[in-house]
Formats: C-alpha cells, sequence, structure tokens
C-alpha cells in the first residue's frame, strides 16, 4: 500500500444555521463538492460557535466585547487543488460573517 498526496484538499467552513444551504451553494457553484460523477457532495454537523468581537470588529451577530454563542453548521466538501483559490474568495464574499471560519486541509490517497 502506498500513500501520496491527493490532488484533492478538504474545505471546512462553518456558517449559521440559516445560511448553510446558500454556503453549499456557492461552493459548488464555485467549483467545489464534485466527487467523481457527483456534485453537492459534502457532509456537515452542527456545532455551537463562540466568540467575542473586539473593538473595531463589524460583527453580523453580537456586539462588541460580548462573547457570542451561534449555532452554526460545520460544512465540508472535496475541493481540487487548482480551484481552491476561486472556491474561499467565493466564500468569503457569499458568507455573513466578517472573518469567515474556514479551514483547507491536505488529502492523502491510498495506491
Amino acid at each position: 500500500m502506498l500513500l501520496r498526496e491527493s490532488e484533492f484538499v478538504k474545505i471546512r467552513v462553518a456558517v449559521p444555521v440559516p445560511q448553510a444551504d446558500e454556503i453549499r451553494r456557492v461552493l459548488n457553484e464555485a467549483g467545489a463538492s464534485r466527487q467523481g460523477n457527483y456534485e453537492f457532495a459534502s457532509g456537515s454537523a452542527r456545532i455551537v460557535g463562540r466568540f467575542r468581537p473586539r473593538a473595531g470588529a463589524q460583527p453580523a451577530i453580537g456586539r462588541v466585547g460580548q462573547i457570542e454563542e451561534v449555532e452554526e453548521e460545520v460544512i465540508e466538501t472535496l475541493c481540487h487543488r487548482d480551484m481552491v483559490a476561486a472556491v474561499v474568495a467565493a466564500v468569503r464574499k457569499a458568507h455573513p460573517y466578517e472573518e469567515p471560519p474556514i479551514d483547507i486541509i491536505p488529502r492523502l490517497e491510498v495506491d
């Protein structure tokens, strides 16, 4: 069994639950969430996000100086490395948060 670096990464983004479907749409339209002959391929889990906006922040939810808790959905999907910059730019443009939580995770393949 040989391991090699994949041409795909996993993109993970947390978003308030009401905007999750919109972010899934944006991910797909920007070139992510495609796997073989499938599109809109993703998984998700509900979490509670916590943050406190600092001075200078313009929070979409909550107020500066106060800890906020938000029910969020974490969406995970695959993305070809060549599409990552475009996908992240599209998510940032559509995401309601000033600082969207986006993770780009390298993957391995098994030969």
